[in-house]
């Protein structure tokens, strides 16, 4: 693992909500802080109605995380394109991270609750 990530597990309980619907609620968050740049939370698929979610085919490297996949809500009013992703298979020393799901914030709301 890249010196400058650090993982943690978040305290509290999470809501994660997208045009109006709850996905999902958990209190097992992964928070990686990443250098400067602002915290992102990992939820576990598992606390997620991942049934309101269809993997693209939009991918991205990243060489310090790995490759990331990425995921469409579909939501009442629509879908709501590559709003969350996930590293499948991360680097060594992030392997808690797989099988969690992130979100692009001005997409998707997650906060604690």
């Amino acid at each position: 693992m890249a010196d400058h990530i650090k993982l943690r597990k978040a305290s509290g309980r999470y809501s994660i909500r997208a045009a109006g619907a709850v996905l999902g609620e958990s209190n097992a968050v992964i928070e990686l802080s990443e250098g400067s740049a602002a915290p992102v939370l990992y939820i576990p698929r598992g606390d997620l109605a991942m049934a309101f979610f269809d993997q693209t085919d939009k991918t991205s490297h990243c060489p310090h995380k790995g490759d990331a996949v990425y995921f469409t809500i579909q939501a009442k009013s629509g879908p709501i394109e590559n709003a969350a992703w996930s590293y499948e298979t991360p680097k060594e020393g992030l392997e808690d991270i797989a099988g969690h799901l992130a979100f692009y914030t001005d997409r998707v709301t997650v906060e604690e609750i």
